[in-house]
């Protein structure tokens, strides 16, 4: 099968599927096409939690700032699995996931990253790449079973890299980041979640809130802390929006004490 994750609102993603279908047989699968608009990170987030949980597959992801600009275009190559993406390293956390948590996948062998010239360059939209590079590209790495059996793929050790801050753990708390806010409004930090899974409470910028297992455990409006599917420490709201609550955005720094 070949994915679809973008950042694009109606009706780009169809443009793309149906380039991908003027040129491969391949089951279409859309993972998401309302990640937080040309936020590299909250994409490199979500896939890292997403594609992991698919069969082999060839993944076509566009979350693009860069588009019409220099920036490469790349086939990232992990275990079973590829990823044709921008080189933003918006490929890079889910590539190490699918490896084995490196650069080396369960067999042994490096994800590969390969750099994708452009089909037709002349022709292609400063403002589409989705459609005109990653789409025609995503369909032939599919059908020709890996980026290395295609003659404008080439092989790089040179690719842009992404990785998550990571977070100061103490006897005392922790200090982290807001990595992204679900469509939930859960606020999702950087701090892993066996930090807090023993407690009853914590205290989050100085404001004790009760640590339970699951949001219901609170009453309706009230707030709590929890770990997420994720594994990492979340601010929530029973049935409400924990962003609002705890007045936390992505980026904004946060503190723990216990």
């Amino acid at each position: 099968m070949i994915t679809l994750a973008s950042d694009f609102p109606s009706p780009y993603p169809a443009a793309m599927r149906g380039v991908i279908c003027s040129r491969s047989d391949a089951r279409i699968e859309d993972i998401a096409h309302d990640f937080p608009r040309q936020d590299v990170r909250a994409a490199a987030f979500w896939l890292r939690e997403v594609l992991p949980y698919f069969p082999p597959a060839t993944h076509c992801v566009v979350v693009d700032p860069g588009v019409g600009t220099d920036r490469a275009a790349v086939v990232v190559e992990a275990g079973d699995h590829r990823i044709v993406a921008p080189d933003n390293g918006v490929a890079i956390p889910v590539a190490r996931e699918l490896a084995g948590g490196d650069d080396t996948d369960a067999a042994g062998r490096d994800f590969g990253v390969w750099r994708v010239e452009y089909e037709d360059a002349e022709t292609a939209s400063n403002t589409f790449h989705g459609r005109d590079v990653f789409a025609p590209a995503a369909a032939d790495v599919h059908d020709a079973g890996g980026a290395g059996d295609i003659d404008r793929c080439t092989r790089t050790d040179e690719w842009v890299d992404l990785t998550f801050p990571e977070p100061e753990v103490t006897g005392a708390g922790a200090r982290g980041e807001v990595l992204v806010v679900d469509g939930f409004g859960n606020v999702i930090t950087n701090v892993p979640g066996e930090t807090v899974a023993d407690r009853e409470a914590v205290r989050v910028d100085g404001e004790p809130v009760p640590v339970r297992d699951a949001y219901a455990a609170r009453d309706p409006g009230e707030r709590l802390v929890t770990v997420g599917s994720h594994g990492n420490v979340e601010f929530a709201v029973n049935r409400g929006r924990g962003d609002e609550a705890f007045d936390l955005g992505v980026g904004d720094a946060v503190s723990l004490e216990w």
